[in-house]
């Protein structure tokens, strides 16, 4: 079972030094504690401009206060919260978590149950989906925060000056991007980059592809290699090898700039993007940007997905688990604290009385030329999002997928083959971690 506790996670190879505050006096968090008398409850999250949150819950909480700690941001984090975990001490009461790892922790034994802590009393403050990503086998294990419903953020400039309607379709979009070329724009279509990670995952899974069954802690059904991945996977090496879309790495400051200087005439987009794109160099100054919904394979029928998504989680190590859900349930429980995340932060909210207030609604982007994106995109694709079983061995898999890509990018593995590849791969590793699996 050792296996078992580290699979998916990163674990380092030495001791790491843990700077959790659990059980320590206050002066080792990094905010104030109003109410030194109450229960203390530690916390590691990374939540840009998150101490204004835990002050707000601190000051109008006189039983409860939050210790809060950046103890880095993801792998980071999971180095030490893992190494904790296993180590039996110095963890957190509560720990921010990407949706994608949940599944990890819980095989590890690392986080609580949180339904036998009461937590299904806010189950009906989120969507089926954001509460099904949290949950297995009926309970869930983390409180949802914040999340990534997909759209397609677009140059209108450049749509209109090489007469390009909006796509609601993937044919319309691959047509759409073969005008361009034909047309001799030096700008592509978008961007279908090798480290993708979640962005493809979330693309098969629109195509309906469910590569993920866990039916226990050691037990778990692998299917990557199926019809709808192989379809979508098809569809953009088709786009790929024609050069109508490029293949460059994502998430470094050139791809940052050439999504701003009309490098790309569109990009496929989780919701938290349009807060960050107006602080990326190089922007086009003449650029109209808006946003549509995400294109569909079938045209009457929308499936919605989400890139990316944290929640917050119970440690088995806290003192007062009671104390640790009643933050993990309310630090992000009410609209000042939301408002608070939306404007400073950009977070996208999963809590549905923010997400569905006309506030939010109505909140116009100026980047976006004014247009309320989240009215016209974003909160239909939030609400009808349905959710998505992650694997308990996630990080790794994400990393045989990027091998997938690179295959098929760079033409050294066709679809079929490059899948088959990553079938193998994933399902010998989960076998090498004691876990028996299903095809």
């Amino acid at each position: 079972m050792k296996k078992l506790l580290a699979a998916g996670l990163v674990i380092a190879a030495a001791a790491v030094g843990l700077t959790g505050c659990s059980g320590a006096a206050a002066s080792s968090c990094q905010n104030k504690i109003v109410n030194p008398d109450a229960t203390q409850v530690t916390m590691w999250a990374w939540y840009p401009e998150f101490e204004p949150v835990v002050d707000l819950f601190n000051k109008n909480h006189t039983d409860v206060q939050i210790c809060w700690t950046n103890a880095g941001a993801g792998n980071d984090e999971y180095t030490k919260f893992s190494t904790a975990s296993e180590a039996g001490s110095g963890a957190p009461d509560v720990v921010m978590l990407e949706t994608e790892v949940v599944p990890s922790y819980i095989a590890q034994g690392a986080i609580e149950n949180l339904s036998k802590l009461g937590a299904d009393k806010v189950k009906d403050n989120y969507s089926e989906g954001a509460w099904s990503d949290e949950s297995s086998n009926g309970s869930v294990y983390a409180i949802p925060v914040d999340g990534g419903p997909v759209g397609m953020l677009y140059r209108q400039d450049i749509f209109d000056k090489y007469g390009l309607s909006v796509p609601t379709t993937w044919e319309e979009y691959a047509a759409d991007a073969q005008k361009l070329k034909d047309a001799g724009s030096k700008s592509k279509m978008t961007n279908f980059p090798g480290n993708g990670r979640s962005y493809q995952q979330a693309l098969f899974a629109q195509a309906g592809s469910q590569p993920y069954t866990v039916s226990s802690k050691t037990d778990v059904t692998v299917k990557l290699n199926d019809e709808p991945s192989n379809k979508v996977l098809t569809y953009w090496n088709d786009l790929v090898q024609k050069k109508l879309v490029g293949t460059e790495d994502a998430s470094t400051t050139d791809y940052n700039t050439h999504l701003v200087d009309g490098t790309y005439a569109s990009v496929i987009a989780a919701a938290w993007l349009p807060g960050y794109l107006k602080g990326f160099t190089g922007a086009d100054k003449d650029a109209v940007w808006r946003a549509a919904p995400l294109p569909q394979w079938s045209g009457s029928d929308a499936t919605q997905v989400n890139i990316g998504g944290s929640a917050f989680a119970v440690s088995t190590q806290a003192k007062d688990k009671k104390a640790a859900a009643e933050v993990a349930t309310g630090i992000f429980g009410t609209e000042e604290a939301w408002k608070l995340g939306i404007e400073k932060a950009a977070l996208f909210p999963l809590w549905k009385p923010i997400l569905t207030s006309d506030y939010f609604k109505n909140l116009e982007y100026p980047f976006f030329g004014g247009q309320q994106i989240n009215n016209d995109v974003f909160l239909t694709a939030a609400t009808d999002y349905k959710g998505f079983q992650f694997s308990p061995f996630q990080n790794l898999a994400y990393d045989k997928l990027t091998v997938a890509i690179n295959a098929t990018n760079k033409g050294k593995s066709t679809p079929s083959a490059a899948l088959d590849d990553y079938q193998k791969a994933v399902v010998d590793y989960a076998k090498g971690q004691g876990y028996t699996v299903s095809q």
